[in-house]
């Protein structure tokens, strides 16, 4: 299975176009592609080719890959990412941290960016979740300073506790309500969570 969340420089219909060539690029690059890294390669190779001469263009983007683990009801996790924001991993013991993957750059901006990666296992119980920068850097009032930042996300999710993935996208979209007009830009949020295991499994 693989995950997919981007987000692209601008507004608009060239954003919008940007997009979807995105989209349809991570598409048939995870046909054949030899994993997440290589993925986000191909694009770099195409977004810098199509757009770099005439209308340069670049997006942040993370994709990854679930594949069952050898512990029951586990699944193995490989993530790369182009410049996007850490994921969050929720426990299903309640505890939660970032999925730090230090190193990425931009996608689109330079022939060959660096891509970063990081391995990480869901265990039963377990949920991550991906978004996009537009959560982290809302203003936490209409016309403040202070945005909400990595720090107040991490404190938001540890207070969550053991969820699902409806749950935690239905979190955070509550929490952007509260914040109301300081959410500037567009923001997505795409979550994936490993069932527990049934009594007698």
């Amino acid at each position: 299975w693989g995950l997919f969340l981007g987000d692209v420089c601008g507004k608009g219909a060239a954003a919008a176009v940007m997009t979807s060539d995105a989209r349809y690029t991570v598409r048939a690059a995870a046909v054949y592609a030899s994993g997440p890294s290589a993925v986000l390669a191909d694009l770099n190779t195409v977004l810098v080719d199509r757009y770099r001469m005439h209308d340069p263009r670049f997006c942040t983007v993370v994709f990854g890959m679930l594949t069952p683990d050898a512990s029951p009801g586990s699944f193995r996790v490989t993530l790369a990412s182009g410049g996007h924001p850490p994921a969050l991993l929720l426990r299903a013991d309640g505890s939660a941290d970032y999925v730090h993957i230090p190193g990425g750059q931009l996608i689109g901006l330079l022939p060959r960016a660096h891509i970063a990666s990081a391995v990480v296992r869901l265990d039963p119980g377990d949920t991550l979740v991906l978004y996009t920068d537009g959560l982290t850097e809302a203003r936490t009032a209409p016309g403040a300073d202070e945005r909400f930042g990595e720090q107040a996300l991490l404190d938001f999710a540890r207070r969550l506790g053991p969820v699902i993935a409806a749950e935690a996208v239905a979190a955070v979209r509550d929490l952007l309500d509260t914040l109301g007009t300081g959410v500037e830009d567009d923001t997505a949020v795409l979550a994936v969570h490993a069932p527990r295991r049934s009594v007698g499994s």
